[in-house]
């Protein structure tokens, strides 16, 4: 026994008043008829069939669209008419000839014409209606679709995307740092093919690539909540954390661990050598230590740890190497902020990437002499032994200063992105990548050195 697909329609195959349709191969007109039998929820099996009494004129080429909702069904059968009666009649002729003459008096030619003029407006309002009801599915359609596109208008109005700001590069450098869109696309372009594995398990459809990469440099520059990248992005704080997490590794494993996982020689520092530094043609790098601030931690081994007694907060420190061009060419894990710049330098790998013959500079606190290379030479600012400095200490300090002051300069710019003015807690795991990533990031932006620039034009 077939029962009829369309909801509180009673008509079943064993009846046989009607005819019954399977629906279409054709996926989209097979929507379609479930759009108008109000079943879009449900998926038809291979023996679901719709009856003919919702065809127009029971044809299957037509759409179904005729419902107890809009007007009666239209229904094969017909049922019986009750019978009626014969009253007995009178034996008397009058009775008989009675009501034929009265009937036969009351026909005249106004009423035969009034006659065929109703039964003509009859036999159009059957069409009428039919239209009426094809009409009204039309309409309800295009309502559906109107809704449809009403909610995808507000979805792009709401989200926020590389798109509002491309046309302009002064508000892409604001949101992310990158100077223009040209670079933007530059750094983009390497993880098009870069298959990302979501730090959370499952993978982010809804927002693509480009606008995932925009939310993480927006994440690193401007250090905004979750729940506010969520509200302009029209997603929630766990997709914001799992695509902040998740591109996190994917930068630092192309700009960090592809771009700075070696150091220029001293050779290919000579080829691009500012002015000031032509006191030291031999300059391999200039080093200092930075601190970041870093959310307290709940352990108090912990907090001991991170506390720094020169900033009086609990700190990260990392170690910054920047090439005479006033490039960023090394920079180290995060330490707890206690440990000594001497620590740091012993630990962290810098010293392998050293040779014989360079020179480094750095500031006097950095007392790593001991721990150099052989053939390997440091120079740092002379200390004051006696009540002032010789003309001779005035003009070698003035002269570090002036090529040390890079690596301070490049230190500014990496702590423009706000995340590491105070790491999240939640981000505390991958602070060493975030402080490298950002490090990288800096090299993208226009050569710190003018001459340097010059050289490039």
């Amino acid at each position: 026994m077939v029962m009829c697909f369309v909801p509180d329609c009673k008509h079943y195959s064993e009846r046989r008043t009607c005819s019954y349709y399977r629906f279409p191969k054709d996926l989209g007109l097979k929507n379609k008829w479930l759009k108008l039998i109000r079943r879009e929820g449900k998926t038809p099996t291979a023996y679901s069939m719709v009856c003919s009494c919702h065809f127009i004129n029971g044809d299957k080429k037509n759409l179904p669209t005729l419902y107890d909702r809009n007007i009666k069904k239209v229904f094969t059968f017909h049922s019986p008419e009750k019978k009626r009666k014969r009253k007995p009649i009178e034996d008397s002729p009058s009775a008989i000839t009675d009501p034929l003459a009265a009937s036969t008096s009351t026909i005249t030619s106004d009423n035969v014409a009034s006659c065929s003029v109703v039964e003509s407006y009859s036999n159009v309002s059957k069409p009428l209606t039919q239209e009426n009801a094809q009409q009204e599915a039309e309409i309800y359609m295009l309502r559906n679709e109107n809704l449809e596109l009403h909610k995808k208008l507000e979805s792009l109005h709401l989200s926020f995307s590389f798109e509002h700001i491309a046309n302009n590069d002064k508000l892409i450098n604001m949101y992310t740092g990158i100077p223009n869109k040209y670079l933007f696309d530059a750094l983009f372009s390497l993880f098009e093919k870069f298959e990302l594995s979501y730090c959370l398990g499952w993978t982010v459809h809804k927002i693509n690539k480009k606008d995932q990469l925009l939310m993480t440099l927006m994440k690193l520059r401007l250090n905004l909540l979750h729940a506010d990248l969520g509200c302009r992005f029209n997603c929630s704080a766990t997709t914001v954390s799992n695509i902040v997490s998740t591109w996190i590794h994917a930068l630092h494993e192309i700009l960090v661990c592809q771009f700075l996982k070696s150091v220029p020689s001293r050779h290919k520092n000579k080829l691009c050598l500012p002015t000031c530094f032509n006191t030291f043609p031999n300059c391999r790098m200039i080093l200092d230590c930075t601190e970041v601030k870093c959310a307290r931690p709940s352990s108090m081994d912990k907090q001991r740890l991170t506390y720094s007694s020169y900033k009086h907060m609990n700190t990260f420190k990392g170690l910054v190497a920047v090439a005479p061009n006033g490039v960023i060419n090394f920079m180290s894990v995060l330490y707890p902020g206690s440990v000594s710049d001497q620590k740091i330098v012993q630990h962290c790998g810098i010293l392998n990437t050293l040779e014989a013959g360079d020179l480094i500079l750095a500031d006097k606190g950095f007392l790593v002499k001991d721990l150099l290379p052989p053939g390997v030479h440091l120079n740092i600012p002379p200390f004051l032994t006696t009540s002032q400095f010789t003309p001779q200490q005035i003009i070698q300090t003035r002269t570090i200063a002036k090529a040390r002051i890079h690596v301070e300069r490049a230190i500014r710019r990496v702590k423009c992105y706000s995340i590491l003015n105070s790491i999240p807690y939640i981000l505390m795991p991958q602070a060493s990548m975030i402080f490298k990533v950002c490090g990288a990031l800096t090299n993208m932006e226009f050569p710190l050195i003018a001459e340097v620039e010059c050289l490039y034009e």
